[in-house]
């Protein structure tokens, strides 16, 4: 007999990442049970429900028996990462999604299926041009081009009526438990290690180099409410871009995050450097159709974003080190 009061259940893929770890909050905050997934578990994932599994790698019936037994109405794929080789993007976006597929096929009742994409499956387009869904995808990176074969994999299954999946088009994160690999993460390395050097009175000021780019910066916690408002909408092999809609200079972000760190601006250095970097030069998306399609919108301000990143990543450096944050 089924409980009728039971609440839906929501599978994230990748929830001890930083979109995961966050697309978990929002869902249990909108009254989802959460089921977590991925191949090691983080503590702080708790009250939910924890499943280590390398989905890529799983048997398509026995990831379909675990979704069905969880009763699993909605799939959150927030798996992947950029720092490693191209086998291993393959792995983690294109394959992955393929094993998905194949488990939610054999399911009596498939879930709605909510992929994480990002903006860069677009490739590059020129300065000043606002990204909207009806540009043409170019992928040009090995983590583009196998984030988008993982994308049009859902999409082309919804199309043939094999599955009901959704493609969000993430712009560039903060906020949070940003990692480490990515720029801002980088910055706030050197930083934390120049702040921690200057309260041992070691600190001869920092070098950052910086490359002459303007980027839309989205904070995760925003981009986790657009995957639970996705989860729900009435909307079926859409992409929907996510972002704020604007395109910030990278100078003006790692001003945000030494005016968070605490250190003098005149202790920092900044160097030009050329744009080498998966998402070249200009950034913007257009969130139009996220704001008719969802009635979503960006909602936390960029310092507000880079202030709680900083004081996120300092308080988890002060545990590691048995220290109280302050």
């Amino acid at each position: 007999m089924t409980d009728l009061n039971a609440l839906p259940t929501a599978a994230v893929l990748g929830a001890t990442g930083c979109v995961g770890r966050e697309v978990c909050a929002a869902l249990g905050r909108a009254g989802y049970d959460v089921l977590a997934v991925a191949r090691g578990p983080r503590p702080d994932l708790a009250p939910h429900a924890f499943h280590a599994l390398d989905v890529a790698a799983a048997d398509p019936a026995a990831l379909a028996a675990l979704l069905t037994t969880a009763r699993v109405e909605v799939v959150v794929n927030a798996t992947g990462g950029w720092v490693s080789t191209e086998e291993a993007m393959h792995h983690a976006h294109v394959r992955l999604v393929d094993r998905l597929l194949a488990a939610t096929a054999l399911m009596p009742r498939r879930p709605r299926i909510v992929q994480v994409g990002t903006i860069h499956e677009y490739g590059f387009v020129p300065d000043g041009v606002p990204i909207d869904e009806r540009v043409e995808p170019n992928p040009t990176t090995p983590y583009a081009r196998t984030k988008h074969a993982g994308s049009e994999a859902v999409l082309a299954a919804t199309r043939a009526g094999e599955a009901d999946g959704v493609v969000l088009r993430a712009v560039n994160v903060c906020g949070p438990h940003t990692t480490r690999a990515s720029f801002l993460g980088t910055v706030m390395a050197k930083l934390a290690e120049a702040s921690e050097a200057s309260e041992a009175s070691e600190s001869e000021g920092l070098e950052l180099t910086i490359a002459d780019a303007r980027r839309d910066y989205v904070d995760v916690r925003d981009l986790a409410d657009a995957v639970v408002r996705a989860a729900r909408a009435p909307v079926v092999g859409q992409v929907i871009n996510i972002g704020r809609g604007e395109a910030v200079s990278m100078r003006e972000l790692v001003s945000l995050l030494v005016s968070a760190s605490g250190i003098p601006p005149h202790a920092v250095r900044e160097r030009s450097a050329r744009v080498e970097s998966k998402g070249g030069g200009w950034t913007q998306a257009d969130i139009t159709l996220a704001g008719r399609l969802l009635d979503w919108r960006p909602r936390i301000p960029l310092a507000r974003a880079v202030a709680d990143m900083w004081a996120t990543d300092r308080a988890v450096r002060s545990a590691a080190h048995g220290r109280p944050a302050d």
